[in-house]
């Protein structure tokens, strides 16, 4: 009960305090305003001229505090690894958040439309960690030796705030890359070769609504192969402290564009060139 009042007080003060002028890492009562927003699947006012340290500092106040809602990360989700989604935030790097367990729902779940305050659905894909050496992986190799599953998986988003369109990649970070639900589809056990490498990377990855395709994308948008984006997140998180662990999950991106909800819609994400094409589903209420 007191926590909810003082969530609520957070809330009500959003509107007073200056989160779109404010430009250095958002303080507590921000933080707190910005999570109000979230709860609530209110939009949040825009946060501008954040450097990249600033994103990082707001993201790690955020994480708090959905740690304190969700508990304990699951994993964490690699952003901006493709360059079409790089270049509609105009940012020329990802960027990453966490992850946790009940932001993930099995395939086939049925999500409100307006499941956050600004919804939108890709397709994705996650991976699981096998082996503490994945934190010295340097290449795609490196990574599939330190992995044992592949999970089909439609993420689904949100980017929180009134105009997402004008996001930094600093403010991207602050949000926690906009992690709020996804829907995983029936792990793929890795087979550690190069033609299971090949497959991932050669992989076409569909997206139908009704079953009308509605866009499709190739395993090497994500930085030229999906498991690069591992690599790299490996590394941004040594710079940060951390560590990937045995049993993290790690979402790896956008296949396909971002696209919003509606009510009625189904979706249906196939992996073209994956062992037995699999697939994962969505509908929308």
């Amino acid at each position: 009960m007191k926590r909810c009042s003082w969530i609520g007080l957070a809330f009500a003060l959003g509107s007073a305090l200056p989160l779109a002028s404010h430009a250095a890492c958002l303080d507590d009562a921000q933080v707190a305003a910005l999570f109000a927003a979230y709860q609530a699947k209110t939009p949040a006012a825009n946060l501008e001229g954040l450097s990249a340290a600033d994103g990082e500092c707001t993201r790690a106040k955020f994480n708090r505090l959905l740690s304190g809602h969700f508990g304990a990360p699951v994993g964490y989700k690699a952003g901006l690894t493709n360059p079409a989604v790089q270049k509609r935030f105009n940012h020329e790097s990802p960027v990453w958040g966490v992850l946790y367990a009940p932001m993930l729902l099995a395939s086939g779940a049925s999500v409100d439309a307006a499941f956050g305050a600004r919804p939108l659905y890709e397709a994705d894909l996650l991976v699981r960690v096998s082996d503490a050496a994945i934190n010295r992986a340097k290449t795609p190799d490196e990574v599939l030796a330190a992995i044992d599953q592949v999970i089909p998986f439609i993420e689904l988003p949100d980017m929180v705030v009134l105009a997402p369109p004008t996001l930094s990649g600093a403010a991207i970070n602050a949000i926690n890359v906009g992690a709020r639900l996804g829907v995983t589809g029936t792990p793929i056990p890795v087979q550690r070769s190069a033609a299971f490498a090949d497959a991932l990377r050669d992989m076409v990855v569909v997206v139908r609504g009704d079953g009308a395709e509605l866009d499709r994308g190739k395993g090497s948008d994500v930085l030229g192969h999906p498991l690069a984006a591992v690599a790299w997140l490996a590394a941004d998180l040594a710079r940060d402290g951390r560590a990937l662990k045995v049993g993290d999950l790690v979402s790896l991106g956008s296949f396909s564009k971002l696209l919003p909800p509606k009510p009625g819609l189904a979706v249906e994400v196939e992996y073209s060139g994956l062992p037995g094409n699999p697939k994962v589903t969505v509908s929308f209420r």
